[in-house]
């Protein structure tokens, strides 16, 4: 099978896959550009698998003139710079030994050994230079029908590195046809290995929890994890059910991770999924603005446009109701309004903490208005 891709024509990339290919070290594209290619999905990073060991790698791209970067020479990974693009190539590798966090790598020279100790089926794809697909573990057919499926046993690999757990949840959300349902197998070997999940780091954790839930429709993913026991293992008390209904809102205004997950709820997420600062803020006030009673115009003020339509998405999907009718004109009518009344209308009447109360009944009552009180009858 071959298939034609736009970011496997490109001159740097072919004149560096030929060198290799022409010295007889097989290298070709494989996991993700492959996949996305695959699904007619747009690619984000092109990586490389070569029977090449680095050092091999490393003085082929500087014959070519291009820069080589031992990136990640200890598993056999070198950073090559082109004009256009940077390409990670890899030598083919074989673990020897896993802790459940990190694999010890043995370098083969063998695709199917390559294959072999990757995750899913649908990232053991290879593609030649000339566009032929090589697919040593049977994962076209999972990729014509949108199946997540382990390479091999799944405990076997979830033992190999635990963080595989959320990895299947997160692709399934992003690649699986979610009609399909869960394989119930796969899922009890998740089950089955929830204590692994405590060994992983929290930064781990949260990077893959905010690319699920970054998915267009992260719920049944959700449910799944809350049925198997591993959401709670993440996020201690959190509730998957609000999700559904927020998704089925949403329709055209998708919301960012942090809203979904102010939904999710759970106990010491910003610990737990190490959240920013600022992801602490925003996660925080979409908290406590859900059983506030500002109008979409008044939160669109406090808050701006997006946080404010957060806000709104979360009430109707916890009510159980529809959105607010013109909430989004309503929101950007706040986000850019100014408040009618500052500190100078009631000096030097007024100073100090009595200054401050004023203001801020005034302003209180201007958001209660739906912003439409005039400065007279604020002051």
């Amino acid at each position: 099978m071959k298939i034609a891709v736009d970011w496997l024509q490109d001159s740097d990339l072919q004149r560096l896959m030929a060198a290799l290919n022409d010295a007889g070290y097989q290298t070709l594209a494989v996991g993700g550009c492959v996949r996305n290619a695959l699904m007619g999905r747009a690619i984000s990073d092109v990586d490389l698998a070569t029977a090449a060991l680095p050092r091999i790698v490393t003085n082929t791209a500087v014959s070519l003139g291009f820069r080589a970067i031992p990136t990640g020479i200890d598993h056999g990974t070198i950073t090559v710079v082109t004009p256009h693009r940077a390409y990670e190539i890899t030598t083919f590798r074989r673990d020897i030994a896993t802790d459940g966090r990190h694999a010890q790598v043995q370098f083969a020279d063998d695709v199917a050994q390559d294959a072999a100790r990757r995750d899913f089926t649908i990232n053991a794809l290879y593609i030649a230079a000339d566009g032929t697909v090589i697919d040593p573990l049977g994962g076209l057919p999972d990729i014509a029908a949108r199946r997540v499926r382990f390479v091999g046993d799944a405990g076997a690999r979830i033992r190999e590195d635990y963080l595989r757990i959320l990895r299947f949840f997160r692709f399934s959300a992003i690649y699986g046809d979610m009609d399909a349902g869960f394989d119930a197998e796969t899922l009890a070997a998740c089950a089955a290995h929830l204590d692994g999940i405590d060994t992983l780091s929290r930064e781990r954790v949260g990077q893959e929890m905010r690319k699920l839930l970054a998915a267009a429709n992260p719920a049944p993913a959700l449910a799944a994890m809350a049925q198997t026991g591993v959401l709670a293992r993440v996020l201690a008390g959190a509730d998957a059910r609000p999700i559904a209904p927020l998704v089925h809102l949403e329709n055209g205004h998708p919301r960012g991770p942090i809203a979904r997950l102010a939904l999710l709820g759970g106990q010491d997420v910003g610990d737990g999924l190490r959240l920013s600062r600022a992801e602490m803020a925003m996660l925080e006030a979409i908290r406590s603005e859900i059983g506030s009673t500002l109008t979409p115009a008044a939160l669109g003020w406090r808050h701006g446009a997006d946080l404010a339509g957060d806000v709104i998405f979360a009430r109707a999907a916890l009510m159980g109701q529809g959105l607010p009718q013109n909430w989004n004109v309503d929101i950007q009518r706040g986000a850019a309004a100014i408040c009618p009344v500052t500190a100078a209308d009631f000096m030097p009447h007024l100073s100090g903490p009595d200054l401050g109360r004023a203001l801020r009944d005034a302003t209180n009552r201007w958001l209660a208005s739906d912003l439409r009180a005039a400065k007279a009858d604020l002051i």
